[in-house]
């Protein structure tokens, strides 16, 4: 098992007690679920690392936004409203996000915010797990082994 530095996690509502804080801001690679859709310009583009991350695990940029997007319509999670036309990119950000929250009350409509914010969380949270098995098929097993076993038991 992985040792996971308490000051990098988040306790969230959907992913209670171990939620990884945005790659940016030091969390681990199962943060990647949080990262932005590659090949536009980022306002702190400066603090990016998921290429180099994504590059360390072996998984291209494409083979990445694929992941996203299958994710996004399996979930019925493409939206208009939302930066880069998916849910699957949104961030974790707890504090609201006015496009996020309104796309998410849209596919949700019948639950209060804590609730469908308690479901992204969740589906975020799967959408890492399918992340990291993607990048175990790249031979990069020994490097995600640990936050995968993070995940047991739980879908």
């Amino acid at each position: 098992m992985v040792k996971l530095d308490p000051d990098n996690l988040r306790d969230l509502d959907g992913w209670e007690n171990n939620a990884p804080v945005p790659i940016c801001m030091g969390g681990d690679c199962r943060a990647l679920t949080f990262c932005c859709k590659p090949g536009f310009a980022l306002t702190f583009g400066f603090k990016c690392k998921r290429d180099e991350l994504l590059a360390e695990l072996g998984m291209t940029l494409d083979e990445f936004i694929k992941i996203k997007e299958n994710f996004s319509k399996e979930n019925k999670w493409d939206s208009d409203i939302v930066c880069f036309g998916s849910i699957s990119y949104c961030c974790m950000r707890t504090g609201g996000c006015p496009r996020r929250d309104m796309a998410l009350s849209i596919r949700y409509p019948t639950l209060k915010k804590d609730e469908f914010m308690k479901v992204y969380f969740k589906k975020k949270k799967e959408l890492s797990k399918i992340i990291l098995e993607n990048v175990k098929n790249h031979g990069s097993e020994k490097k995600v082994a640990g936050y995968l076993e993070l995940f047991e038991n739980e879908f």
